[in-house]
């Protein structure tokens, strides 16, 4: 019998089984494809996870970034150094999450790919997951198993509501940039990114609020075409991603939601890495806890998760809806403003909440207000 199962490999599962084994606890992570897999994804990581942690990410990291560029419609360019004290990471999702997971080995977490779940049953004082491999018992369950993994609907949480993202993964051409692009005006509700990589370019796009977009590919092929790259031997991915939309409860008998499975991606700008990995930090404090006999460690999660994340998120959703319903105006008094990208950089890096600059640019977004 396991302290701990934990059902997905991502960010999330990774980051929860390191701190869980590292911690003295019995871990296994239950993982349906083979490892390393790749998920549609930009790859933009917050450097603030690194103090998070014990070991050094820097054999993850593809590349760092150094400036950002902003299109509307692919023209009205401006581009902005980026000022922080270190870089944003890029990162190739299998080779990213794998290394997590490589570390939480190291702690002594066991790991089974190729181990999909088929169900779950409550036996009194435990769980029994079963898989396509056999039955696996725990006291304790972290459902990490992403935006259309099944765990949340089998623990009995209401459906999770994702949203559909189309990456290409383009190879890289002569040039070495290390400029992330985002192109606004093309997706409604969303946008463009490219995201510069050592191997190449990660290309995609995602609508954030309203209905799923139609002709996403057609959107962004046409977008790599008129960037002059190459898209014969890109591979395309589809996936999807659970956008924050209300505070929920997390928590169950003996077992939590984390990662994408528990809504924690950013409704402004599609960040779903650092909170999934400050959710997979979390799930595991509050298992440690509930294993230690804390009555209500894993309530406590839900709250933490409430008050460190979903508040942030509820005035993040407020700038979504004033950015989003007012693109143009949004791209020309709040965007293109240098001082934007910083703020923005200082949310990412943990610097600054939404709640500290909302209020102001809501304002600026809204014709109607006289801001």
């Amino acid at each position: 019998m396991f302290d701990c199962i934990i059902v997905g490999a991502g960010p999330a599962g990774g980051t929860a089984a390191y701190h869980l084994a590292k911690g003295g606890k019995s871990v296994v992570v239950l993982e349906k494809e083979s490892l390393p897999r790749y998920k549609a994804c930009s790859g933009a990581v917050s450097p603030q996870v690194q103090q998070w942690f014990d070991f050094d990410f820097t054999p993850a990291i593809s590349l760092k970034a150094e400036s950002v560029r902003y299109t509307w419609k692919m023209d009205d360019p401006v581009e902005v150094k980026l000022d922080t004290q270190e870089p944003v990471w890029m990162v190739q999702r299998d080779v990213f999450d794998h290394y997590l997971i490589q570390q939480a080995q190291k702690q002594g977490a066991e790991i089974r790919d190729n181990t999909a779940v088929t169900g779950v049953e409550f036996k009194g004082d435990h769980w029994q997951v079963n898989t396509v491999n056999g039955t696996v018992e725990g006291r304790y369950v972290i459902a990490a198993d992403g935006a259309t993994g099944p765990m949340a609907k089998w623990l009995g949480f209401k459906e999770r509501k994702s949203r559909l993202a189309l990456a290409l993964e383009v190879p890289k051409s002569d040039t070495n940039s290390k400029e992330i692009h985002f192109d606004f005006g093309q997706v409604k509700n969303g946008f463009i990114w490219n995201i510069p990589k050592a191997e190449g370019y990660s290309i995609g796009l995602g609508s954030l609020r309203g209905g799923d977009l139609k002709d996403m590919e057609k959107i962004v092929k046409g977008y790599a075409e008129k960037s002059g790259l190459d898209l014969s031997s890109c591979k395309q991915h589809e996936g999807a991603i659970c956008v924050w939309e209300g505070q929920e409860k997390l928590h169950t008998q003996n077992a939590v939601l984390a990662g994408e499975a528990a809504c924690v991606v950013d409704p402004m700008t599609a960040e779903g890495i650092r909170p999934s990995m400050f959710s997979g930090m979390k799930a595991a404090e509050a298992i440690q806890q509930a294993l230690a006999g804390q009555a209500d460690a894993l309530e406590n999660y839900t709250q933490v998760m409430q008050q460190e994340r979903g508040t942030d998120m509820s005035w993040a959703a407020k700038l979504a809806g004033a950015f989003y319903s007012f693109p143009g105006i949004g791209y020309k008094v709040g965007v293109k403003k240098p001082v934007a990208t910083q703020i923005m950089l200082n949310i990412l890096c943990g610097q600054l909440r939404y709640s500290e600059v909302v209020n102001r640019a809501m304002k600026r977004l809204n014709p109607l207000s006289g801001g």
